[in-house]
């Protein structure tokens, strides 16, 4: 379903707002394919496209995950071996 179908249904009765607002997230994220960032609730920063779950952090834990970048390349280029991955 489009965008533009949901914002109809919504403007036509036929879904709620909690609804249309869970069709444009799927809608959104199936579009797009890729990841991307929300601000949660809490005001926490949720990454999705990832996993089936969002992957929510607060922004210390972000920049700290963020600095620890370049250990966990080089983790993984000493550990390839030994590691799976994926198929996509």
């Amino acid at each position: 379903m489009t965008k533009d179908e949901i914002l109809a249904k919504l403007a036509a009765g036929e879904i709620s707002a909690d609804e249309a607002s869970k069709l444009l997230d799927q809608a959104d994220q199936a579009k797009r394919g890729t990841l991307y960032c929300k601000v949660s609730q809490k005001g926490a920063i949720s990454v999705y496209g990832l996993q089936r779950m969002p992957v929510t952090l607060y922004v210390e834990q972000w920049e700290r995950l963020l600095g620890f970048g370049d250990d966990i390349r080089a983790f993984i280029t000493e550990h390839d071996a030994e590691l799976k991955r994926k198929e996509r």
